[in-house]
């Protein structure tokens, strides 16, 4: 098994590295691969192509990358503790009540949430944060059944949440100037056309410390997965291990979002992906699911990019288009399941 994952590794490491190749090269501005070279290498390098690729696309495809590495991670956790093959962070509302909190940040700050300047890319996360967690207590508030979370009304749940958010985050942005609410609304859609390294340092940290938190758990995640009287009768705190890595994983989210907007579906269709290949140990299923992830994200913001030329189409558009038949898929599959 481990020489098996470690060739899918390899496999969707060389996809990613080529999305990221023609992502550098492609574009309005072609960039050809003896010039590519000598400008990351620092060989005679041209200042416009400096320019171009360290303060413009190298900075997208790395942000693209760790959104798409945090969000899959996350999505494989949230369907393991709820053992709901369709929960997403989309679909059940924290990415919208993340949204919500980052929007009403930007509306009291006058747009300086989304300045270059590193004290407010990093306070965005934790208005982020605000609202994922406000989210994930009223889908515990409402989802909680005899003492448990019910897997069957999450889904519902989550559907009314993110309505609620999502109006919520409409009303605070008509209340923004003009410039303000256009900037909000392209960010909501999932855009990281304005990504930058400041960016990148403001989210990190957040990866770093909750990632592996997630990885020190996955064996956890393995044992969750039965009924809860097994999981008790094994000495393990159901609850409380269910609401660090739900804590963790909104994290994540909030961060994720603070940076790029709402990338839905990504942790819908990663995880899936990964367990149809890896099978059921979540230490093998976290880091393909963030792997596809990651690809999931650069081929959605190069198709936007590319495809659309010369206007762009955010990444979070992309994946809507890729997700809603996947989610109905999903959700066809699973009812006729339950038919049987």
């Amino acid at each position: 098994m481990a020489k098996k994952m470690t060739g899918m590794y390899i496999i969707l490491a060389v996809l990613i590295l080529t999305v990221a190749y023609f992502s550098l090269t492609s574009g309005s501005f072609a960039v050809r691969p003896g010039e590519l070279l000598s400008t990351l290498f620092q060989i005679n390098p041209n200042p416009q192509y400096e320019i171009l690729l360290f303060d413009l696309r190298l900075p997208r495809i790395v942000l693209a990358a760790i959104v798409g590495l945090g969000l899959g991670i996350a999505g494989a956790v949230i369907q393991a503790v709820t053992k709901n093959g369709l929960a997403d962070s989309g679909i059940l509302g924290i990415n919208a009540g993340a949204g919500a909190g980052i929007v009403g940040f930007m509306l009291i700050f006058q747009g300086q949430a989304k300045t270059t300047t590193l004290a407010a890319a990093m306070g965005t996360p934790f208005f982020g944060l605000i609202g994922g967690l406000l989210a994930a207590a009223l889908i515990y508030m409402f989802a909680w059944h005899r003492g448990n979370l019910d897997s069957g009304r999450i889904i519902l749940v989550g559907i009314a949440i993110n309505s609620g958010f999502s109006a919520l985050t409409l009303f605070l942005s008509l209340k923004m100037d003009p410039q303000d609410y256009e900037m909000a609304m392209v960010w909501k859609n999932g855009s990281i056309w304005s990504a930058n390294w400041t960016y990148i340092t403001a989210i990190l940290p957040w990866l770093l410390v909750f990632i592996p938190v997630l990885f020190a758990k996955s064996r956890l995640l393995d044992t969750i997965r039965f009924n809860e009287d097994t999981v008790k009768s094994l000495g393990i705190s159901s609850n409380k291990e269910k609401t660090i890595l739900l804590i963790s994983c909104i994290a994540i989210i909030s961060a994720c979002v603070s940076v790029a907007g709402s990338m839905g579906f990504v942790g819908l269709i990663a995880p899936h992906i990964a367990r149809r290949l890896a099978g059921v140990e979540h230490r093998y299923i976290l880091p393909l699911s963030g792997l596809i992830g990651m690809l999931l994200v650069l081929c959605a913001d190069f198709a936007g990019k590319l495809f659309f030329q010369p206007a762009e189409v955010p990444a979070g558009i992309i994946l809507a288009i890729l997700g809603v038949p996947y989610f109905l898929y999903l959700l066809f599959k699973q009812k006729k399941a339950a038919n049987k």
